[in-house]
């Protein structure tokens, strides 16, 4: 791992310098999910909730915090997004909705706090959607699966 970069050399909280970093495609995938109850899950899927198609509003409040995110997370750089995908999908197994996010430009830092962003609020935009019906449904699993571009190069997990 490499040393922490967000500290000055008074150990006070700054915005790292990316002036002299060279621009390169980026993007960065994050993906979490919303598990609930079944009778949460079958009016999600026949889009039948109180307040309107779950899935298409999450999506869209998704790509809003993408695009919002150096306003939410104090030291990120605001940047000039060129994509932001925010997919969610239904698993009906685990009665979760699953979201997946990939955000990408052409720039000096990378893309990773937009992704984590855009999938925490599309989760919980659907929490808050359906919370009338199941208090009791789990946001989690948030994570990091994929990045590229920059000095670090390419990061894969799932």
């Amino acid at each position: 791992m490499s040393s922490l970069t967000h500290f000055d050399e008074g150990g006070r909280a700054a915005m790292v310098d990316v002036g002299a970093k060279a621009e390169t495609e980026r993007s960065a995938t994050a993906r979490g999910e919303v598990t609930m109850a079944t009778e949460t899950f079958e009016l999600v899927a026949a889009g039948h909730m109180g307040k309107g198609d779950v899935l298409g509003i999450a999506r869209l409040a998704g790509i809003m915090a993408a695009k919002r995110t150096p306003e939410l997370i104090p030291l990120c750089h605001p940047l000039a997004l060129t994509s932001v995908k925010v997919d969610l999908s239904l698993d009906e197994a685990r009665k979760a909705v699953l979201i997946e996010a990939t955000c990408k430009l052409k720039g000096r830092t990378g893309v990773e706090m937009e992704a984590l962003t855009a999938v925490s609020v599309a989760a919980l935009t659907v929490y808050d959607m359906c919370k009338a019906v199941d208090r009791g449904m789990t946001v989690g699993a948030v994570r990091l699966v994929e990045k590229s571009g920059g000095k670090s190069g390419h990061f894969q997990q799932d």
